[in-house]
C-alpha cells in the first residue's frame, strides 16, 4: 500500500504456514484473477473436472495465459490444485470476475464443494438472482457463513442480478477473510480507518474486512494512496490472492505434499514428507516456480534435498514450487574401517563412530565417478553427506577423498600415453579416469593373445584392473561389429525377436541404451519401434562382438499411418473405428487388447476410456497393419516440414512424413530457438515444425520449429546436470540429465566430458534441447598447408596431429576480423580449429604477445612479466597444461629466469603456450 497507512494491529496467527508467504499487493487489489467454470459442472462429477483441469495444466496451461505472464505461477498452482478450472482450454485472466463465481471458487479454497446438496430443491428469494448452475453453492456459503445474508439480501443490493454482478474488491477483501475464519479479527477493527486516501467511499461493513486484508499483507494501495474500493477484480488477481492466501489457512488440499527432495533422477523426483516418501513423474510440461517469486525457474535450479511443494494428480508433477532451497544435509570426514550390512565405520578416538546407510546411498571415488562399496579400502579419507530431514540421519552420499584403489570394471579406451606409461580409461558409468602401469609386466591381452600397450586402440572395449592405483590387466573384448536385417516380431526390455528373410527367427540381447535410428523422427526411442509378426518394422541391426544388439535402425515400415483423421463413429462392442483420413477417404480398423492406446499425449490401458475419447469428429492418429490397429491415439500434434504459408487466408501447409498435406490455421504463438517474439513469417520453408493443438484441437496452441546451433560452453555442473552456453545472440542454461549426448564420434558421453571453452552442436525443437554433440576442437601449431587440395594440419600440444579439408568452406577469425581464405593463416600461427554445426571448418588464430619474463606464481598459476610503462599489463593466467619450449625441447615453467624473452599465445586470455627466445 502506497503512502501513510493505519497503525497495525496485533494478530493472532490463523495457521502453522508462514504468513510471509503471503506477499503484500496479491489484490493490488492491483494486478491478480482466478478462472472458473463456465460450463455447469454438478457434484457428482467435481472429481472429473478435477481431472479435466489437472489435463489443461499438463498439456502446457491454457492457451490465453503466456510463458512469463505475471499471475502464470498463480494460476498454475491453484488448476493444479482445482481450485480454478478453464473453460475449452481458455483462462480469460483479464475478465471480471462474478460474485457468484468468486463464491464457488472460494467454497474449493475452503474444500467445501462436495457439501452441496443433489437431492434437495435450491430456493432462494426471487429477487435475489443467481444462475441456476451457482445457486446451491450460494446457498451452502450462506449456511457456512462466507456470505451474510443480512447484508447480501439488503434491499439496495438486490436492485440488478446479484450473481452476475461484478465483484468489487471491497466486497472480495470480505470473502476472503471469511474463506480464511477471520471475521472476529475484522470486527475488532471495524471502526477503524483504512487510511486509504478514498477511505470516504469504503462501505462502513467492510471497512474491518480491508483493514484485516492489509495487515495479512494480502491487499495493498493502487497509485495515489487509492483503494478503489468498487473497481472490479479480474480472474487474474483472483486466482493469486487465493493462492498467496493459502499461506494462512491449515487446509491440506488435494495432491499437494510438501516436503524434502530425497531423489531426483531418471525424469522422477522422490518427496519425504511425514515420514513417507511419494514419487512424481515429472515431464516437459512441469511448471517450476520459487516460493520467493513469481518468475518461472528451470528443474535445474531445483537441487536434491532441498523443500518442495508439488502438486499433481496420479504421482504426474503438474506443480513444482521450491519451498527452501538449502539442501538439508550435513556433511562428516573421517578414516574409513570397515562396512557391514547398513552400517558404515569410521575410526574416532575412542573407537569407531557409525553411521547407518541403505541401498540408495551413493560411493563414489575422488573424481565422483561410481565405485562399490567393498571396494572402499580401511584408511581410505572419506567424506560424508547426510541427511538432516528424517530423524534418521542415512548416509545418502560417501566419497572416497584420498585412498587405494582396487578394482576390476570395464569400459572403452580413451587414450594412450606411451611415455608416461598411462591409459585413460572411460568406465561404464561414463566416468574419464587415467592410471599408469609399471614397466616389465604383461598386462594387456584379447581373447588369450598377448598384447603391447602399442597395440592398443582408442574406443576399445575394455575390461580393466586396478591394484593399489596401478593398472594389474587390461583386457580387450570388443571385435569386429557385424549387422543382420528383418523385421522386429517382439520386443522387450533386454531383447529382440526379428524374422530373416528366409521366414526364420533369432533373437538377441539387447546392449546397454542401443542407438535407435528411425527416418523423420527426432529423438526416437524404443517406443517408437513397432513389433508385429507380420508388420513389424524391417530394421538393420548391429551386433557387437558379443552379439549384443547397439544399434536398431529401420529401412522400412510395413504400416499405414494416418495423422489428424477424423472419427466418423466407434462401436464399443464390436471395437470397430471408421475415420475419414484427410484425403476424404474412410477407413475401418479393428481395436483389440495389443492396441496402444493414448489421449490427451499420455497412455492409458483403459478400452472404456479411450472409447469415450472417439466421438464423431475428434481427431485421432492411427497407426494400422491389414485393418488391425496398432495404435489409436487422439491428435494433440502434427510433425512434419512447412509445405506453404498463406499471408491472405493466414494458413499454412504442413507435409507429414507420411506424405499427407494438412491445412492449418495460422498459430497463435512459435517457438524458435534463439528468435524472440517469432512469427510464422520467420520460419523458412521446408523447416521441420511440430504443431502442438489445443485442446479442441482445430487450433495451433504453439508451432516448435526444429533447429540446430553451435554453442559455446561456459560452465558445466556435473553434479545438477547444467550446462552453461552462450551464442552470438544469447546466453542460457541446458538440463542434460534427460538430453542424449554424444562426442563427434557418436558415442555416448556426459556432462562431466565437457568444460568451459568447448563448443556442442546442439539440435533443438523450439527452444526445448533434444540431443547433444560435442565438437572436436584442435588446438595448436599450423603443421601443414595446401592451399590448391584446401586442407590444414593443426599439431597439438600433446603432439598429435589432425587434417581438416576446408573443401567445404573455411571462416578464419584473427583479431576479431573474419575472412573466407585459407591463404590467410600461415605454418606460424597457433590456431584453434572446429567444424561449425554445417561442417564448414572455423579458425580461429590465436593472439599472441612478446614480454620478458619477470617472475611465475604456480600456486595460482599466473605468470608476470616486466612492462616497458605503468599502464602496460603485467600479470596473465596460464593453463595448468601449458606448453612452454625453446625449440623444440620441452621446459619447465621453473626453469624460465628474470628478462626471458618469451612469446606467449593466448586462448580466451589464458596462456597455452610459451616459446623461450
Amino acid at each position: 500500500m502506497s503512502g501513510q497507512k493505519r497503525s497495525k494491529h496485533s494478530i493472532k496467527a490463523y495457521s502453522t504456514k508462514a504468513a510471509s508467504a503471503v506477499l503484500a499487493g496479491a489484490m493490488a487489489f492491483g494486478g491478480a484473477g482466478a478462472a472458473f467454470a463456465d460450463t455447469a459442472i454438478t457434484p457428482a462429477t467435481t472429481s472429473a473436472a478435477a481431472t479435466t483441469q489437472a489435463a489443461v495444466v499438463s498439456s502446457g496451461i491454457f492457451s490465453d495465459v503466456k510463458t512469463g505472464f505475471w499471475a502464470e505461477k498463480h494460476i498454475y498452482k491453484l488448476a493444479s490444485q482445482g481450485i480454478v478450472v478453464g473453460n475449452n482450454g481458455l483462462f480469460r485472466p483479464g475478465d471480471s470476475v462474478t460474485q457468484q463465481e468468486a463464491v464457488l471458487m472460494a467454497l474449493r479454497f475452503m474444500k467445501l464443494q462436495g457439501n452441496i446438496s443433489s437431492t434437495t430443491d435450491v430456493v432462494l428469494p426471487t429477487n435475489f438472482q443467481v444462475s441456476n448452475y451457482y445457486k446451491a453453492y450460494v446457498v451452502l456459503a450462506f449456511q457456512s457463513g462466507l456470505l451474510d445474508k443480512t447484508v447480501e439480501m439488503a434491499a439496495d443490493n438486490l436492485k440488478t442480478s446479484w450473481g452476475e454482478r461484478k465483484a468489487s474488491r471491497e466486497w472480495i477483501a470480505e470473502l476472503l477473510i471469511r474463506a480464511l475464519g477471520k471475521s472476529s479479527q475484522a470486527a475488532s477493527v471495524a471502526n477503524e480507518p483504512t487510511g486509504f486516501a478514498d477511505d470516504a467511499k469504503v462501505s462502513a461493513n467492510k471497512r474491518g474486512y480491508i483493514n484485516t486484508a492489509v495487515d495479512l499483507g494480502l491487499a495493498n494501495g493502487l497509485v495515489g494512496n487509492r483503494f478503489d474500493p468498487q473497481g472490479a477484480v479480474t480472474r487474474a488477481q483472483l486466482a493469486t490472492f487465493f493462492s498467496r492466501a493459502e499461506a494462512h489457512n491449515t487446509l491440506q488440499y488435494d495432491n499437494t505434499v510438501s516436503g524434502t527432495i530425497s531423489a531426483l533422477k531418471d525424469g522422477k523426483m522422490t518427496v519425504y514428507s511425514n515420514g513417507a516418501s511419494s514419487v512424481y513423474n515429472l515431464s516437459p510440461n512441469t511448471a517450476y516456480f520459487n516460493s520467493t517469486s513469481d518468475t518461472r525457474i528451470n528443474l535445474s535450479d531445483i537441487q536434491p534435498y532441498t523443500k518442495v511443494t508439488v502438486i499433481g494428480a496420479t504421482y504426474n508433477a503438474a506443480y513444482v514450487e521450491l519451498t527452501d532451497a538449502t539442501p538439508q544435509i550435513e556433511t562428516a570426514e573421517g578414516t574409513f574401517a570397515k562396512i557391514t550390512q547398513g552400517i558404515i565405520w569410521v575410526d574416532s578416538a575412542t573407537g569407531y563412530d557409525q553411521y547407518s546407510y541403505d541401498a540408495n546411498t551413493v560411493f563414489v571415488d575422488v573424481n565422483d565417478a561410481a565405485i562399490t562399496a567393498s571396494s572402499i579400502t580401511a584408511g581410505s579419507k572419506i567424506k560424508l553427506v547426510r541427511e538432516t530431514y528424517s530423524g534418521s540421519h542415512k548416509v545418502v552420499k560417501l566419497q572416497v577423498t584420498s585412498g587405494i584403489v582396487n578394482k576390476t570394471t570395464t569400459g572403452t579406451l580413451q587414450s594412450i600415453n606411451l611415455a608416461a606409461k598411462s591409459i585413460t580409461f572411460k568406465n561404464a558409468a561414463g566416468t574419464v579416469e587415467t592410471y599408469n602401469w609399471e614397466e616389465g609386466a604383461t598386462l594387456f591381452s584379447s581373447q588369450n593373445a598377448v598384447l603391447q600397450p602399442a597395440d592398443l586402440k582408442v574406443n576399445a572395449a575394455v575390461k580393466y584392473t586396478i591394484k593399489n592405483n596401478v593398472i594389474a590387466a587390461v583386457e580387450v573384448t570388443s571385435g569386429t561389429e557385424r549387422t543382420v536385417q528383418g523385421s522386429i516380431v517382439e520386443m522387450t526390455g533386454s531383447t529382440i525377436v526379428y524374422k530373416k528373410a528366409d521366414g526364420t527367427r533369432e533373437v538377441r540381447l539387447l546392449a546397454t541404451s542401443p542407438t535407435i535410428i528411425i527416418p523423420n523422427v527426432a529423438a526416437p526411442v524404443a517406443g517408437d519401434l513397432i513389433a508385429d509378426a507380420t508388420g513389424g518394422d524391417n530394421v538393420q541391426l548391429t551386433l557387437n562382438s558379443s552379439d549384443q544388439v547397439t544399434k536398431i535402425e529401420v529401412t522400412s515400415r510395413q504400416i499405414e499411418q494416418y495423422s489428424g483423421s477424423t472419427v466418423i463413429a466407434y462401436n464399443t462392442k464390436s471395437q470397430l473405428l471408421t475415420f475419414m483420413d484427410n484425403n476424404n477417404k474412410a477407413h475401418v480398423v479393428q481395436i483389440d487388447a495389443n492396441t496402444k492406446l493414448a489421449y490427451d499425449g499420455a497412455p492409458t490401458t483403459s478400452l472404456i476410456n479411450m472409447a469415450t475419447r472417439l466421438t464423431e469428429n475428434r481427431k485421432v492418429d492411427v497407426v494400422s497393419i491389414n485393418e488391425r490397429a496398432l495404435s489409436v491415439e487422439s491428435t494433440t500434434k502434427y510433425s512434419g516440414t512447412l509445405a506453404s504459408v498463406s499471408t491472405s487466408t493466414k494458413t499454412i501447409v504442413l507435409k507429414l512424413s507420411n506424405g499427407q498435406l494438412l491445412t492449418l490455421p495460422y498459430p497463435l504463438s512459435v517457438d524458435y530457438f534463439g528468435k524472440t517474439s517469432a512469427a510464422i513469417t520467420d520460419v523458412s520453408l521446408n523447416s521441420q515444425v511440430t504443431a502442438v493443438l489445443s485442446g479442441s484441437q482445430d487450433v495451433i496452441s504453439v508451432l516448435r520449429v526444429q533447429s540446430s546451433a553451435q554453442l559455446e560452453v561456459t560452465s558445466v555442473n556435473s553434479t545438477t546436470n547444467k550446462l552453461g552456453v552462450k551464442w552470438s545472440g544469447g546466453t542460457s542454461e541446458l538440463y542434460t540429465l534427460t538430453i542424449p549426448m554424444t562426442n563427434e564420434a557418436g558415442q555416448k558421453i556426459t556432462v562431466s566430458d565437457l568444460k568451459a571453452g568447448d563448443f556442442v552442436n546442439v539440435k533443438f525443437e523450439g527452444s526445448a534441447a533434444l540431443s547433444i554433440q560435442a565438437v572436436k576442437v584442435s588446438l595448436g601449431q599450423v603443421a601443414a598447408l595446401d592451399t590448391t587440395a584446401s586442407t590444414l594440419t593443426v599439431k597439438d600440444y600433446t603432439g598429435a596431429t589432425q587434417t581438416y579439408s576446408a573443401a567445404g568452406g573455411v571462416k578464419i577469425i584473427r583479431d576479431g576480423v573474419t575472412t573466407t581464405a585459407l591463404g590467410n593463416i600461415t605454418t606460424a600461427d597457433r590456431v584453434e580449429v572446429r567444424k561449425d554445426a554445417d561442417g564448414a571448418i572455423i579458425i580461429r588464430v590465436l593472439t599472441q604477445l612478446s614480454r620478458a619474463f619477470s617472475r611465475v606464481d604456480s600456486s595460482s598459476n599466473e605468470l608476470q612479466v616486466k612492462r616497458s610503462n605503468l599502464n602496460d599489463p603485467y600479470r596473465y593466467t596460464f593453463a595448468s597444461n601449458v606448453y612452454i619450449h625453446q625449440g623444440d625441447t620441452t621446459l619447465s615453467v621453473q626453469s624460465l629466469k628474470e628478462n626471458d624473452n618469451i612469446i606467449m599465445y593466448f586462448n580466451n586470455d589464458v596462456i597455452v603456450e610459451i616459446v623461450k627466445q
